[in-house]
C-alpha cells in the first residue's frame, strides 16, 4: 500500500473521548498496513506528553499547539469571510505548508481527513493519482441547527448560522472527496438526504469498543460507598455533558431518592466546569474529576445513565457502559445511531417521569437487570468490535465499493423496565 495522510482535528490520544478513541483505531489500522504521516493538532497541555509516542509509530509528523481561546477569537473572522467557524477555527497555514510539502516527498496515495475542518487541508490537485477519504464523524451541521433551535437569542442566531455554513461545507466536503464515511448508518442516511447529489459516494463504519479493556471479567476497588450508586461518564467541559448532569441531578435524582434514600448519582469524566461542581452541593451527587480510569466506576455502578438532550452520532459512553454488562438509561438522542434493542440490551427514556420509572423499576428487579446487562454485551460483542468495523475502512483503502447500504436501528423506544 502507498503511504497515507491522516489529518486529524485533534492528537489522536489518550483515549479519554470519543473523537479520540475513532481517531486512534483509525491510525492504528493505517499503520499495521503502511506508512502514515500524521498532522494534527493539540489543544490542550496534557496531551502533549503524548506525541512523542505518536510520531514514533509514523513516517512522519505534524503536530500543532493551539490555544482553544485564541482560536475561538480567530474564528469569529468567519463572520466576515462568510465561513463556518468551524473550519475557520482550525485553519493554519503551518499545517497547510506541511501537507503540501510531504505531498511532494512522499509517495501519497491516499488522504484521511478526520473530522469535517480538515478537509480545507485536502488537496484538490496532487502530483500523484490521490484516493481522497473524508470521514466526518457526524453530521455537525445538524447539532448546531439543534443548538439555534434551544438556545436564545443572539446566540440562537449564531448557531442557525453555523448550521447553515457547515452543511453547506459538508455538502462540499462530501462532492470533492471519493468517499465519505461516517459513525454509523444512521448517520450516513442523514448526509444521503441533506447532500443528495453525494449519495452513491456516502457511507459509514461503525464506532468500536476495546471489549478486552471494557470487561465485566476484570476486577476493581469500589470507589464507591455502600448502597445504591448511579455513574453518568463523559466530558465534563462539554456543554450536552454539562446540561445533561444538571438535568438529572435536578429533575430525576430527588424522585429516586424519595424511594432510595441512600441513592448516590456520581458524574465521572474529565475537566469538571464549575456548573458541573455546583452540583455537589445537591444531597446525593459526587462529581470525580480526571479519573485515570472509568472502568472501576462502571463496574461497581448499578446502572449507568445518559441523560443527553441533545447528541449526534453515536455516544462512545453508552457503548462503554454496555460493554463492561451494565444497564443503561438513555434518552432517544443517546440512543440514535446504535443498532441495539430498547427494553432489551437497554433502557430509553424520553423524559424526567420515564427515567424515574425505568430505573425505580430496573431496581426493583435485579435479576431482570442481570439479563439485560449480560444482552447489552453480547450487542457490543457482536456490533461493535474495532477489528470487525474497520474492514469496512479496509476495503476503502482498496477503493472498493461497500455494498451493504442498509442499516435498521433497533425497536422503538420504551419506557419502562423489562418484565
Amino acid at each position: 500500500m502507498r503511504d497515507v495522510l491522516f489529518l486529524t482535528h485533534r492528537i489522536p490520544y489518550p483515549l479519554n473521548k470519543g473523537e479520540k478513541i475513532r481517531a486512534y483505531h483509525v491510525l492504528r489500522y493505517l499503520q499495521a498496513r503502511g506508512r502514515v504521516h500524521l498532522g494534527t493538532f493539540i489543544d490542550h497541555p496534557d496531551d502533549e506528553r503524548h506525541a512523542g509516542m505518536l510520531a514514533a509509530g509514523c513516517a512522519s509528523s505534524c503536530m500543532i499547539r493551539i490555544a482553544p481561546r485564541t482560536a475561538r477569537l480567530r474564528s469569529l473572522a468567519g463572520l466576515f469571510t462568510g465561513q463556518a467557524l468551524s473550519v475557520r477555527y482550525y485553519q493554519n497555514n503551518r499545517l497547510k505548508r506541511w501537507v503540501r510539502q510531504t505531498l511532494d516527498d512522499h509517495d501519497i496515495g491516499m488522504v484521511l481527513a478526520y473530522s469535517g475542518p480538515m478537509a480545507q487541508y485536502v488537496p484538490a490537485t496532487s502530483p500523484r493519482p490521490l484516493l481522497r477519504l473524508m470521514d466526518l464523524v457526524d453530521v455537525d451541521s445538524e447539532k448546531w441547527r439543534a443548538y439555534g433551535q434551544a438556545a436564545r437569542w443572539p446566540l440562537a442566531g449564531v448557531y442557525r448560522r453555523e448550521a447553515r455554513r457547515l452543511l453547506a461545507w459538508e455538502r462540499q466536503v462530501a462532492q470533492r472527496c471519493d468517499h465519505t464515511l461516517l459513525v454509523s448508518g444512521a448517520e450516513a442516511a442523514l448526509l444521503r438526504r441533506l447532500a443528495p447529489e453525494s449519495a452513491h459516494k456516502i457511507d459509514y463504519f461503525n464506532l468500536g469498543v476495546d471489549c478486552d479493556f471494557y470487561s465485566p471479567a476484570h476486577r476493581f476497588d469500589t470507589p464507591y460507598p455502600a448502597g445504591i450508586n448511579v455513574v453518568f461518564t463523559g466530558a465534563l467541559d462539554y456543554q450536552p455533558n454539562i446540561e445533561a448532569v444538571e438535568w438529572f441531578a435536578q429533575c430525576v435524582l430527588p424522585h429516586l431518592q424519595s424511594r432510595h434514600p441512600g441513592l448516590v448519582f456520581h458524574i465521572v469524566g474529565l475537566r469538571p466546569v464549575a456548573r458541573v461542581l455546583e452540583l455537589r452541593r445537591n444531597a446525593g451527587v459526587a462529581v470525580h474529576a480526571n479519573v485515570p480510569d472509568v472502568r472501576p466506576f462502571l463496574h461497581h455502578a448499578m446502572l449507568a445513565v445518559a441523560p443527553l438532550s441533545l447528541a449526534r452520532g453515536v455516544q462512545t459512553k453508552v457503548l462503554e457502559a454496555m460493554a463492561m454488562q451494565k444497564v443503561v438509561v438513555v434518552t432517544p438522542q443517546a440512543f440514535e445511531g446504535i443498532s441495539a434493542h430498547a427494553q432489551q440490551e437497554l433502557m430509553v427514556a424520553a423524559d424526567d417521569g420515564a427515567f424515574i420509572e425505568c430505573i425505580l423499576g430496573a431496581l426493583a428487579h435485579p435479576g431482570t437487570m442481570a439479563v439485560m446487562g449480560a444482552r447489552a454485551r453480547q450487542r457490543i460483542l457482536l456490533d461493535y468490535r474495532w477489528e470487525n468495523n474497520l474492514q469496512r475502512l479496509g476495503r476503502l483503502l482498496q477503493n472498493q465499493p461497500l455494498q451493504d447500504r442498509t442499516w435498521q436501528a433497533g425497536s422503538a423506544c420504551v419506557l419502562g423496565p423489562t418484565t
